[in-house]
């Protein structure tokens, strides 16, 4: 997790937009456990202000957020779209509709240019077998 956020900082300083790292779930309860946690890393470390997480999946509940926090990352699909944060939490599903859907390609509005998306986090890799498996194959 340090080393995609030390980047996403650099990156920031350096006036660079655009979503640079993706972290796939297999499930959302550990997409959610995982903001969390990164919602504090970023909240606890001077170095990292600025950097935005967001958390893009589905059957989401509650009030979206529009802004990080020391317990929140951003979960407005509406503000993801206008200013995507720096990395993007999702599952593979997910992700399949986001690069396919009309609505989210503002998301990837500032990744044309090439080098912005550097890293691909795949969380509980093992847990990915058979369809599920091909599916994220194919995906990537």
């Amino acid at each position: 997790m340090f080393p995609v956020l030390d980047y996403c900082a650099r990156k920031k300083l350096e006036g660079q937009k655009g979503i640079k790292a993706i972290f796939l779930y297999p499930m959302n309860a550990l997409a959610t456990d995982q903001a969390h946690r990164l919602a504090r890393a970023v909240a606890q470390d001077a170095a990292l202000a600025g950097v935005r997480v967001g958390m893009y999946v589905g059957g989401a509940t509650g009030e979206p957020a529009i802004t990080m926090g020391p317990e929140q990352v951003i979960t407005s699909r509406d503000e993801m779209r206008k200013n995507p944060p720096d990395i993007l939490m999702t599952n593979y599903k997910m992700l399949d509709y986001l690069l396919l859907r009309a609505d989210d390609r503002k998301l990837w509005q500032h990744n044309r240019e090439k080098g912005v998306l550097r890293y691909l986090v795949v969380d509980e890799l093992h847990t990915f077998d058979g369809a599920q498996a091909t599916d994220l194959a194919c995906l990537i």
